[in-house]
């Protein structure tokens, strides 16, 4: 039986959107910035694209490339271009220690 790419799979498993919101949602649990902007660069992929997403959010391929790599830092307006393309938004919610 051959083996199949990690990113493959993950890219087809991300295809369903209740399983693409909870690989999102446990990157933010987890904490780190870095890894929610991946995921969320996993999702964009497996949705169509960069070319897609630059398109849908007038922003530049290159620079969605740089705000969802390793030491992205986009600025929240541009996050919410990206979010509202793909179809998500961010949401707030009381943590347990307030």
């Amino acid at each position: 039986m051959p083996t199949r790419d990690y990113k493959t799979s993950l890219y087809e498993e991300l295809q369903d959107p209740e399983f693409a919101v909870a690989y999102l949602n446990a990157a933010l649990e987890e904490g780190s910035q870095d890894v929610f902007l991946l995921h969320l660069r996993d999702v964009a992929e497996a949705w169509g694209g960069m070319g897609k997403l630059a398109g849908e959010t007038h922003l530049a391929r290159e620079a969605l490339y740089r705000m969802l790599g390793e030491n992205g830092n986009p600025q929240l307006s541009s996050l919410d271009k990206i979010l509202q393309a793909l179809g998500l938004r961010l949401a707030v919610s009381q943590g347990s220690s307030v």
